[in-house]
């Protein structure tokens, strides 16, 4: 029996405009790493968090990593304690799925420690208990993708639906980190409680029209599709420079351009590597002409999702 195991999750763009708590999509080449070992002390335990982890909660419950350990080990019955250490590769309220990467790749480990046997999208519902954590409301629309890999549509929480898309054209991506921080559970609340209908009628044939987008390789019904009427303009204020960069990826050639999760990250799609470049790149300077610090992130959808590393 294995005494240790780490895994590896990637960072998550979620909402994808039109898709609010039911659309995601995996980055590439960033993201957390979460080791689950053994222990002889009864119970779960974060041991240490590295990397982005300042401020970052050790007590278990208040740890994304933490919830998914504790389901899987009351599922097993297992008699031994649990250690957790994570390596935080995204900063927390960054907007890209920093919870939800603590959570999946938690969830991945111990599944692999513990023998459980459960698939990807199995381990989603225990995922979804460490976002619940980070946002105070269930959603999987970051996890999902994050252990998935790829495009994901959540069809229903009521049953958990999970549906991963495959898009017919190769989609890239660029993402933009402004700095800062953005509570998800502060952010939520700015959302309005009652919608007109017919923004909800807009909201939803945008969401069928970018599923129906990527799935045909049709990449003018993706950018139509890509408008947020109900979420985005809650939201915009709290972004610093928010309407300049948008404005830049869209002049730059992206599909679109929206907020990411919660925000203050943005992301910008694009049809192939050398125009999400271009992208990036003029959202870059469309920040640093405003002298905001950022970050920029420009690839392809990650296809793999969770990892176990060996």
């Amino acid at each position: 029996m294995k005494k240790s195991v780490t895994a590896y999750a990637p960072a998550s763009v979620s909402n994808v405009a039109c898709g609010f708590d039911i659309m995601g999509f995996a980055m590439e080449g960033i993201g957390d790493r979460v080791t689950v070992r053994f222990s002889e002390v009864p119970g779960v335990r974060i041991t240490g968090v590295s990397g982005w982890g300042e401020g970052v909660a050790l007590e278990p419950e208040l740890n994304t990593a933490g919830p998914p350990v504790m389901a899987l080990a009351e599922r097993s019955g297992i008699k031994e304690g649990l250690e957790v250490e994570i390596q935080k590769g995204i900063a927390p309220g960054s907007g890209i799925g920093s919870s939800a990467a603590s959570a999946a790749a938690a969830a991945l480990a111990c599944n692999e420690l513990l023998g459980a046997g459960l698939s990807k999208r199995e381990l989603v519902t225990y995922a979804i208990k460490g976002e619940e954590v980070a946002s105070g409301a269930t959603h999987a629309d970051n996890v999902a993708p994050s252990l998935l890999g790829g495009f994901t549509l959540i069809r229903g929480y009521d049953p958990l639906d999970v549906i991963r898309l495959e898009p017919a054209v190769e989609i890239w991506y660029a993402v933009v980190h402004p700095g800062g921080g953005i509570e998800t559970k502060s952010s939520r609340k700015l959302l309005p409680s009652l919608v007109p209908l017919r923004d909800v009628v807009t909201q939803t044939g945008n969401a069928a029209g970018l599923v129906a987008g990527l799935l045909t390789g049709d990449l003018a019904l993706i950018g139509r599709s890509l408008q947020d009427v109900i979420v985005e303009p809650a939201r915009a204020g709290t972004v610093a420079g928010f309407r300049e960069t948008k404005r830049a990826a869209l002049e730059a050639g992206a599909l679109g351009c929206s907020i990411s999760g919660s925000g203050p990250a943005l992301f910008a799609l694009a049809p192939d590597r050398h125009t999400a470049e271009l992208v990036g790149a003029a959202m870059g300077e469309a920040l640093e002409r405003l002298s905001i610090p950022h970050s920029t992130y420009v690839s392809r959808i990650d296809p793999h999702g969770a990892v176990i590393i060996p």
